[in-house]
């Protein structure tokens, strides 16, 4: 079978693309250039940098497959990294990996593997694929639940499912690193990857900043009675649940409660405060292609390192969904993913209002 495989040049993409050839599959290695990188931003703890094009490159010729770099900086802008700014303006906290892994790597990756004659687009995810009785796909979590991807991959449908593979989501990470011992790979003990890529600082606010200028984005920081606390330089410099660097005091910790971009005032309140136990979804994906006609029990997972929590979850008009936890939760994020579960299962997920 000819596979197009996504390397980002990280140990688990690379393990995925020897792994597969080993089996005798034709592979093409294909790798994502998403950003401008002449100002040299490589430092460790970032991805897709050039070392990492490089990395695939080398992995590649070491198992003996042929390997290509695709230009998709502009769709990344689009897609990716105009929406993150955005989604920072407008109060709300975005997750770029989620857009990235479904209107990039997959969504864009088959129609390339299409035009190369390839019938699957395998990746480095920690995710697995079965079937259910009525024979369509499911998507479930990785075997190594610190590693699982699971909830990255929320928005894929049953066609792009139909097309992609994960051949690592059945090992743990030490499992994948002995099996790149094993091959010989040249990143077998290449670190991870950790900040977003195009954030290599982790500065979020200074880069909304040079990506959108303005005069004066600031506004006030008042208690949840309305009462003036003091005053901020903008919205996108905070997110729900945050507690440090707020700039004002009231003799007990305060946390960020809630934004609000139309009066850029910052709601701020005692920790008790952030708790919740109901939320609404928009853009939901049901993974079984329609949504449910009834009351699902669930576990709601409201961030990538949250647990998933047990929750009642009910499918609304116009692509949302709600869930009603059992017990309240901490800082619910607008603009976070909240992806659904059945076990193992992924249900469906969409993002957090």
């Amino acid at each position: 079978m000819r596979i197009v495989v996504a390397m980002s040049g990280g140990v688990d993409s690379s393990v995925a693309a020897a792994l597969l050839a080993e089996a005798g599959h034709e592979v093409l290695g294909l790798s994502m250039q998403l950003y401008d990188q002449q100002e040299g931003q490589a430092a460790w703890g970032s991805c897709c940098t050039l070392d990492d094009l490089h990395d695939a490159r080398r992995v590649a010729a070491a198992v003996g497959f042929p390997h290509y770099i695709v230009n998709f900086e502009r769709q990344f802008d689009e897609q990716v990294v105009s929406n993150f700014v955005r989604e920072y303006l407008a109060g709300r906290t975005p997750l770029p990996c989620a857009r990235c892994n479904s209107e990039l790597k997959f969504a864009t990756l088959l129609d390339r593997a299409r035009a190369l004659d390839a019938e699957v687009v395998a990746t480095g995810h920690y995710a697995r694929l079965d079937r259910d009785e009525a024979g369509r796909l499911v998507l479930k979590r990785g075997v190594d639940p610190r590693k699982d991807q699971s909830y990255f991959l929320f928005s894929l449908t049953q066609a792009q499912l139909a097309r992609a593979m994960f051949p690592v989501g059945s090992m743990t990470k030490a499992e994948v690193r002995a099996q790149a011992r094993r091959l010989g790979l040249p990143v077998a003990e290449k670190h991870e990857s950790q900040e977003i890529c195009f954030v290599p600082d982790g500065d979020y606010a200074a880069f909304i900043d040079r990506r959108a200028p303005a005069a004066d984005r600031g506004g006030p920081i008042v208690d949840a009675d309305g009462r003036l606390l003091g005053r901020h330089d903008g919205i996108h410099h905070f997110t729900v649940g945050q507690r440090k660097r707020l700039g004002v005091a009231r003799g007990v910790p305060l946390y960020v409660l809630e934004l609000r971009p139309e009066s850029r005032a910052v709601v701020v309140g005692p920790r008790d405060a952030l708790d919740r136990t109901r939320l609404t979804a928009s853009d939901v994906n049901w993974i079984a292609g329609e949504p449910p006609s009834v009351t699902l029990r669930v576990q709601a997972q409201i961030r990538y390192r949250h647990p998933a929590r047990p929750a009642s979850l009910r499918a609304l008009d116009a692509g949302r969904a709600e869930a009603e936890f059992e017990e309240a939760q901490p800082a619910i994020t607008p603009g976070q993913a909240v992806v659904f579960y059945d076990g193992e299962t992924v249900v469906g997920g969409g993002w957090i209002e």
